[in-house]
């Protein structure tokens, strides 16, 4: 399943038959082509440097990069398909994408050996593909049923793979050497992926990505106005919220007290407060 955990990950226009495959081509190549940076670029050095962001200079590079992307293309589209499709369609677009998830949610569960999860997942799955109309509408939640969004990035730690470095990937945005590796998998696993013709397949990422980017609007808003530094905050969030997601309290771990913690906010000054 895709995974957008930050905008940067940004939609591109509609193509259709050799672009789709090169659309393919490029959600499965950007991790590879990020893990052989590792071999040649140099790493961050001195006293302020993150143990955890050794490729820190490639990777604020990477963001810029992403950032531009996400500027010119992903925002103004997500804002668009926000301001202008209605409402509840674009719920049931994102019910349809996260029913597609719960699936691999739950293969991920089982071979976590979290049976209660696995359980639940695939629960979600079965109610919400025959009496959801395909996933088009969310019963499970109305009957009480949870969600746990897990991926092959979060069964390769919790089997105890470590996390690796802190990267950037392009388009992708924030992940490390254990959740690239996953999301190799992921996007194989992917059931678009095997959508034909090559149109429909590029009309259902681009639709994926943009119904993430537009989920984040909010988000991302609020980080542009609030953070001193958009990169360092944006890490810092990133490895604190996927080592508490990976390591519960049944299988606790050092790398959720090593993730970094997210950067203070200064506080809001109070009204009529001097500015």
């Amino acid at each position: 399943m895709t995974s957008v955990t930050h905008p940067t990950g940004a939609a591109a226009p509609h193509m259709t038959g050799h672009g789709s495959a090169r659309l393919a081509s490029i959600r499965l190549g950007a991790p590879a082509a990020v893990l052989a940076l590792l071999l040649l670029s140099g790493c961050a050095t001195g006293p302020d440097a993150n143990p955890q962001d050794p490729l820190e200079p490639l990777n604020r590079k990477v963001q810029r990069f992403n950032d531009g992307v996400d500027r010119t293309i992903a925002r103004p589209l997500a804002v668009a398909y926000r301001d202008t499709v209605p409402a509840p369609l674009r719920t049931g677009v994102n019910n349809f994408f996260n029913n597609l998830s719960d699936f691999w949610s739950f293969v991920n569960a089982s071979l976590q050996a979290r049976p209660q999860e696995a359980v639940e997942n695939f629960t979600r799955f079965k109610v919400n593909t025959y009496f959801g109309f395909g996933g088009v509408l969310d019963v499970a939640t109305e009957m009480g049923i949870e969600r746990t969004p897990l991926d092959f990035g979060h069964t390769l730690g919790r089997w105890g793979a470590p996390p690796g470095p802190y990267l950037v990937l392009p388009l992708l945005g924030p992940s490390t050497v254990r959740d690239t590796v996953g999301r190799v998998v992921d996007q194989n696993a992917d059931p678009i992926g095997s959508v034909e013709p090559s149109a429909d397949r590029a009309a259902l990422t681009v639709l994926q990505i943009t119904d993430n980017r537009a989920d984040l609007l909010p988000a991302t808003d609020m980080v542009d106005r609030i953070a001193l530094d958009r990169y360092s905050f944006i890490r810092d969030a990133f490895l604190q919220r996927r080592a508490a997601q990976i390591h519960t309290e049944e299988f606790p771990d050092e790398e959720a007290a090593q993730a970094a913690p997210a950067p203070s906010v200064p506080s809001a000054p109070a009204p009529g407060a001097a500015p």
